[in-house]
């Protein structure tokens, strides 16, 4: 930071005017409209800022073509950084059409399929992990890249511009250079055709960054010392707009980020929330303590189903160690699930090619929370020596069970009730919409009591225009009769649940193509088969 205090008191920032320079050269090179992404961070601020200088140098008749301003708004942002990101995009705006400027501001933000709540809540997805983190391509990339390719249909080609720096990790520096072509000023996009990157700050250090900050003010109003305080305070760095499948590594997690995700469970520990509550803002503790506890039943065998959503059956091998002449199954430490040892003759050891069986016999429902639970398979492989050795294995785990859903849906009904945010008093953690999208699945995982309606109202104290027309087929009469029936022929309930929602999706059609399919993909499913 040395650095920062000498050229504040000299004033020395000529990498600044040759990084305007550049920009207004580049802008100039060809028709294709800029996007240009927007976190609310140092360096995005950076390159807003710089794209919005240089522009207003430029004479009027030089401004031949838009740039966007976009963010993204995951619907689960940090409630004071979604909020700040918002008024920033309005001054932005307001600033570019009193200055007559060729920009516009917009928030991406998922579909509502596609949201975190309608997965985990509605499909039962486990929340994510460092291993599987299927959140960054739902919530960030794909609506990003979809704005971006709304723009490649409309003028051809597009310009992203990026607020990535070479020296931010080696990994980053390696990946500006990989799709860097010498005496090209835009690095082709990996992913997207016809997409294009720019990025007018890859040589800046962090000090130039500061520097430059602190030494600018915002053309639109932003006081730019208040973010220097934000990281300062946070001791943490800023969730990218990452628009690349291939380089989301490399992004890093948001969890430890102040501008991230408020639920994120990649990280142990979310310095973020802990950061904003330690700095007085106590009313945001009830949101850190429902994302410690939705990251402490991840990995509870009782709340998760023992087959993927298509079905299908897989094993997890364990390992068995004697412990003062006692076996027992070793579980290892996964995330905040400490490491465990439990003694074998708590387990059900049974034959790999007489579990389908052994179901079938004792009527174990696999997606309940007990079903499967204490089972253990064991087969024998043969070594690379050609030695023959038994082996165990766990019932691999699929989404959560309906109960364990039911059960992250009141929870965070009663957080959003509860919850005082001191500048917005009608502030959602999940909206109607993703309520009703959450309801339409639960219909089709076998929810037909229709619960969502109930548990809302019950909880929120207030009534919502569900729609009728997705009420169940049966009520709950006639869902007991089926319940009876399908006990005394032997018929999976689940199964006869999702044929009766398959065969509705499909009534009122006069071509029903893809009715077999989906008919014939429900019956084939692995748990029917073992």
């Amino acid at each position: 930071m040395n650095g920062i205090i000498s050229n504040m008191l000299s004033k020395q920032m000529p990498y600044v005017e040759a990084a305007k320079d550049h920009i207004k050269a580049a802008y100039k090179e060809d028709s294709h409209p800029w996007v240009v992404g927007y976190s609310g961070g140092k360096d995005s601020t950076v390159v807003v800022q710089l794209v919005f200088e240089a522009l207003s140098e430029m004479p009027q008749e030089e401004l031949h073509k838009k740039v966007y301003v976009i963010s993204s708004d995951t619907l689960v942002e940090t409630p004071l950084i979604i909020n700040s990101i918002t008024k920033t995009l309005r001054r932005i705006q307001d600033e570019a059409l009193n200055r007559n400027l060729p920009i516009e501001t917009h928030k991406v933000k998922p579909q509502i399929k596609q949201s975190f709540w309608v997965n985990i809540i509605g499909k039962g997805y486990p929340s994510p992990n460092q291993q599987f983190r299927w959140c960054t391509d739902r919530l960030k990339i794909d609506p990003a890249n979809q704005f971006i390719m709304d723009k490649v249909s409309s003028f051809g080609e597009v310009i992203m511009v990026l607020g990535v720096r070479e020296d931010e990790s080696a990994t980053r520096g390696n990946v500006i250079r990989s799709h860097t072509v010498e005496g090209k000023t835009f690095m082709r996009h990996s992913t997207l055709s016809n997409a294009f990157v720019y990025a007018p700050i890859r040589s800046f250090s962090l000090d130039d960054v500061w520097e430059y900050l602190l030494n600018h003010a915002s053309p639109w109003g932003d006081d730019n010392h208040e973010l220097h305080r934000l990281y300062q305070d946070s001791n943490s760095g800023e969730c990218p707009l990452v628009i690349d499948k291939n380089i989301k590594e490399s992004a890093g997690s948001c969890g430890n980020s102040r501008f991230g995700c408020w639920v994120c469970t990649v990280v142990n520990e979310d310095k973020a929330l802990n950061g904003f509550i330690q700095s007085g803002h106590d009313w945001m503790k009830p949101l850190l303590d429902f994302r410690n506890w939705l990251a402490s039943i991840r990995d509870d065998r009782t709340r998760r189903m023992k087959y993927r959503m298509n079905g299908q059956i897989y094993f997890r091998d364990v390992k068995i160690e004697d412990i003062d002449g006692v076996p027992h199954v070793f579980i290892p430490k996964k995330s905040s699930r400490e490491k465990k040892y439990i003694p074998l003759d708590k387990y059900i050891v049974i034959e790999r090619d007489e579990l389908k069986e052994y179901v079938a016999k004792h009527n174990i429902d696999l997606s309940s929370p007990e079903g499967g639970r204490n089972i253990l398979v064991k087969y024998k492989e043969e070594t690379l020596d050609g030695q023959v050795i038994t082996k165990h294995a766990q019932l691999g785990l699929g989404p959560f069970t309906l109960e364990t859903r039911k059960e992250i849906l009141s929870k965070l009904l009663e957080v959003q009730k509860n919850l005082n945010h001191p500048d917005d008093p009608y502030y959602e953690l999940i909206s109607v919409d993703e309520l009703k999208a959450i309801r339409k699945i639960w219909f089709k995982h076998g929810d037909w009591e229709d619960q969502i309606p109930y548990i809302y109202e019950e909880i929120i104290g207030s009534s919502v225009d569900w729609e009728m027309d997705d009420r169940p087929l049966f009520d709950k009469d006639q869902i007991s009769d089926l319940e009876l029936l399908c006990d005394q022929y032997k018929v999976d309930l689940k199964v006869l649940k999702k044929l009766v929602s398959i065969e509705k999706d499909y009534a009122g059609y006069k071509v029903r193509r893809g009715l077999m399919d989906d008919l014939s993909r429900a019956l084939k499913q692995d748990y029917l088969h073992l």
